[in-house]
């Protein structure tokens, strides 16, 4: 593990994570104004382009007050994977640290952010793998996820537990790795950690009442809503480049509306969906980083300004 107090004052780099509509973004925009730092997210749909209010970007007063990086870097219907990211946010952090600046992480896809605190190494695909990938989806598109789901159930129970079958990009690789080499996706995962973390990190999550933090999920689809979501997810529906089977259309915000924009259901019943599945993921998510226990540092919901001072004096 790399010794970052050489670079900047501090130890650890921080990692603000949560379940969407916790405040993270606030805390790390907070924390980069208090320490000249900048934002690294880890948010697997805030990598696409042109997908903005959907996925909750932060402002364009703040993404051009604080720079941001691994946000707006692909167009959608891009394949991106796990890989792709660790690969990029590793080449970003290493360059800020070079530059004596902050890096802070924020995000919460979990996959990603237990990548970097982890230490995970993602190898290139094989082609068996990539051919598995290509095959499923088309089997994926034709029949639904749920009999690829029981068969990963049978081959990787340990990972059945971890992947949500509605996390249907996860499934189909897991399934692919798991079909098309020796190894379990499971098994490959735990070889791939055996170097540990590149550099020191610390995570923090905002401890939300779950109820409280549902609320607060609700009223952000509400403003998503008045902020031209509709216009947003029309304009990703109607570009003829992207194939409706790619990651992008997963995203929760934009799937919802495939049903509206052909006419078979209300925006009242949209906006129902997208609060609903919201709070499902943010219990997966709840799920995924409580699972890594002691590792995580626990943050009242105070304010940003306060809760900023405590990552810092942690990270130092």
């Amino acid at each position: 593990m790399e010794d970052i107090k050489g670079k900047i004052p501090y130890s650890f780099i921080p990692i603000i994570a949560g379940p969407t509509a916790s405040g993270k973004s606030s805390l790390a925009l907070e924390v980069c104004r208090k320490t000249g730092g900048v934002i690294v997210s880890s948010d697997s749909m805030q990598i696409y382009k042109g997908m903005d209010i959907g996925t909750a970007k932060d402002s364009r007063e703040e993404l051009s007050e604080i720079k941001h990086y691994m946000t707006d870097i692909v167009e959608p219907g891009t394949r991106f994977s796990a890989a792709d990211y660790v690969n990029g946010s590793l080449k970003v952090i290493s360059e800020l640290l070079d530059q004596g600046i902050l890096p802070v992480i924020c995000g919460g896809t979990g996959q990603y952010i237990s990548a970097l605190y982890y230490g995970i190494e993602y190898g290139d695909d094989t082609d068996d793998i990539k051919e598995a990938i290509d095959r499923l989806t088309k089997e994926y598109m034709k029949d639904g996820i749920d009999k690829m789901y029981e068969r990963l159930r049978k081959l990787d129970p340990a990972a059945s537990e971890k992947i949500h079958p509605n996390n249907t990009r996860r499934v189909i690789r897991a399934l692919a790795i798991s079909e098309s080499s020796d190894k379990t996706f499971t098994a490959k995962n735990e070889a791939s950690m055996t170097g540990g973390a590149r550099y020191p990190f610390k995570i923090f999550m905002i401890d939300h009442d779950r109820s409280i933090l549902y609320d607060r999920i609700n009223k952000r689809v509400d403003i998503m809503l008045e902020e031209g979501l509709e216009e947003e997810a029309r304009a990703l529906y109607d570009r003829p480049d992207i194939d409706h089977g790619s990651t992008c259309f997963q995203a929760i915000g934009y799937k919802e509306f495939k049903e509206y924009f052909e006419g078979t259901i209300d925006l009242e019943k949209v906006s129902y969906e997208i609060k609903l599945r919201s709070r499902h993921y943010a219990k997966r998510q709840l799920t995924w980083f409580r699972q890594m226990g002691a590792d995580i540092n626990y943050l009242k919901p105070d304010t940003s300004d306060k809760n900023a001072d405590l990552v810092i004096e942690q990270i130092r």
